[in-house]
């Protein structure tokens, strides 16, 4: 099956872990739980749980628990000697949302700088460095290794690292207008 619309009502059918939104406190979902599925981008889904009384994230990894399949998007193995460029970069990190909002993290203006490194034993190292919307956002560190494990998956990068800064501080005139647009704030 693929990724179902927002709004789609589905039972686990194994167990699960899933983060809880917006503190980011993780929490086992057993199998033939009902969840509603409120969005399902970047590989990963934000259900409703109402016998949690909450919203959660459940990995792309996870997809087989909602009865859904990801698209494949493990690299070529003699990809690593690829020269990472920024614009590919920043089209991975378009895979990665905020749990609580339907725009990417490039989109919504939360990647500050992207650096691309050598690495001596092979590859490249990529140094990112991000905010996010709110101080005090629970999600923080998942959405943060979200991001890692999108830049991982891009040819010629071995290693990454994702830091969160808050200086300067986001706001929203920093949204591009793709993400204007979604938003409905143009």
């Amino acid at each position: 099956m693929s990724i179902e619309p927002s709004g789609t009502t589905v039972k686990l059918t194994r167990d699960v872990q899933a983060t809880r939104i917006p503190s980011g406190d993780m929490l086992s979902l057993s199998a033939d739980t009902e969840v509603s599925i409120t969005q399902a981008l970047g590989g990963s889904f934000t259900v409703a749980v109402p016998e949690h009384f909450g919203l959660f994230r459940i990995s792309g990894r996870d997809a087989d628990a909602l009865g859904m399949q990801m698209p494949d998007t493990a690299k070529n193995a003699d990809a690593d000697s690829e020269v990472p460029d920024a614009a590919t970069l920043r089209e991975y990190l378009k895979n990665c949302y905020d749990p609580e909002i339907p725009v990417n993290i490039v989109d919504l203006g939360l990647i500050y700088s992207l650096d691309v490194s050598p690495r001596d034993e092979g590859g490249h190292h990529v140094e990112v460095t991000m905010t996010l919307t709110a101080p005090g956002c629970g999600m923080g560190p998942v959405i943060a290794a979200d991001a890692r494990e999108q830049l991982l998956g891009v040819p010629g990068v071995s290693t990454a690292n994702v830091e969160v800064v808050w200086e300067p501080a986001w706001n929203p005139s920093m949204i591009t207008p793709e993400g204007k647009h979604i938003l409905g704030i143009e």
